[in-house]
């Protein structure tokens, strides 16, 4: 330090630099977050690093999901947090739920999946389309962690077109006789409940609350996945399961039930996605840094500083994308268009980045000493699943044009 208490221009520099190093925020984004964002964001992401980090590529050897994890998600606000308080949420708003994905996904694509189907696929349609007592039955449970929920919508042979669902409930009397399957499941072999969507006789689309105890109810568990191995995932098959009437939300039919619900868990994806990337970009980064070939480091060649260079534009560009959907969502202005193009832009830039950094570090990027190769698996997932990466490219097409390539 200089006599006048002023520090040198070099070491303002070098502090900016190592500022940047350890958020990678390039362009200062922390300056458009309010304070409760930021505390959010710095608690989840010191959860992460105590008590996923140091297990993670262990649990996703085994293809083992850590269940224990559950208690600790609930205990750091990370299911339903921007459901209101009242009903077991946390009360916050959309920037905080995307920031928290985010740090999710920093340490596992597979944990953020387990928080965001908690809040996004099943706390947030119990809020919005159940009934005030269904509500006071399920919320409180679901956020304290005590209930663990699954979302029953894609059917072994309708993923992409969900209206052509074969999942059907007939009347009767004071309940309804529920028939089907669903697939690709997360949370469903451990869930407490599942909110599903299935046709009614007069072929109008229904939501309910099933809950695992009720008979011809069962969720076997899907094996041999090279991705999200940490998150489990399985079926949901319905044998002339008795639903009580009472478990049906009232007052909504059709897909825009389920696809508000989509809406919400992509929005939190294309956070999470940009927290993977983060990973990939600072193992990377370290690496090029620490290894050294030719006599140097090899982050000082220009092919090495060429695909960092290009990873960190490409997360900021994500990141200002995020934010500027957070602002939409918390105005109420956002569009389901709109989160889609964030959500294939995000995941498509994350899986991008992770293939690059594997490349960085080269042999040993193929190894669980480093997360990348855990990340890209992951995100093939996260690149195909809540709508397909071609899917939402034709969402943007139809928006821009008018024109349905859907049909």
């Amino acid at each position: 330090m200089h006599s006048n208490g002023h520090a040198p221009n070099g070491t303002i520099e070098k502090k900016a630099r190592e500022d940047r190093f350890q958020g990678h925020d390039y362009y200062m984004l922390d300056d458009l977050l309010h304070d409760d964002h930021l505390l959010a964001r710095d608690a989840v992401r010191t959860w992460v690093k105590q008590e996923v980090s140091p297990i993670i590529e262990e649990y996703a050897e085994r293809a083992e999901c850590p269940q224990h994890l559950y208690k600790g998600l609930a205990e750091i606000g990370a299911f339903g947090p921007n459901i209101p308080a009242e009903y077991g949420g946390g009360g916050m708003d959309e920037i905080a739920y995307g920031l928290i994905m985010q740090e999710l996904e920093r340490g596992d694509s597979g944990i953020r999946s387990m928080a965001s189907v908690q809040g996004s696929l099943v706390m947030y349609p119990i809020w919005k389309y159940a009934s005030e007592e269904q509500k006071r039955k399920y919320l409180p449970k679901l956020g304290s962690g005590e209930f663990i929920g699954c979302f029953g919508l894609t059917e072994p042979d309708h993923g992409s077109n969900p209206g052509g669902m074969v999942t059907n409930i007939k009347d009767d009397g004071d309940a309804y006789i529920l028939n089907g399957a669903k697939m690709w499941i997360t949370n469903s072999p451990v869930a407490d409940i599942a909110v599903v969507w299935a046709k009614d006789e007069e072929g109008k689309i229904r939501g309910m609350v099933v809950e695992k105890d009720m008979p011809g109810f069962s969720a076997p568990e899907i094996h041999g996945k090279w991705s999200l191995r940490a998150s489990i995932t399985g079926e949901l098959v319905f044998e002339d399961v008795r639903v009580p009437k009472a478990n049906v939300f009232p007052d909504i039919k059709g897909l825009r039930g389920p696809l508000s619900c989509l809406s919400k868990a992509r929005f939190g994806i294309a956070w999470g996605a940009i927290g993977a990337a983060m990973d990939c970009y600072d193992s990377a980064l370290r690496y090029s840094l620490e290894r050294e070939q030719f006599g140097r480091p090899i982050g000082g060649f220009q092919l090495t500083q060429k695909k960092l260079a290009e990873m960190i534009t490409e997360i900021t560009k994500a990141q200002l994308l995020a934010w500027r959907l957070g602002t939409l969502a918390n105005e109420g202005k956002v569009t389901p268009a709109q989160i889609s193009m964030a959500k294939r832009n995000n995941v498509h830039m994350a899986l991008e980045v992770a293939r690059e950094a594997r490349q960085i570090h080269g042999g040993m990027g193929i190894t669980n000493e480093y997360p990348v190769m855990r990340h890209m698996m992951n995100l093939e997932t996260v690149l195909t699943y809540e709508g397909t990466h071609d899917i939402h490219l034709l969402i943007t097409g139809h928006d821009v044009t008018g024109l349905n390539a859907f049909s």
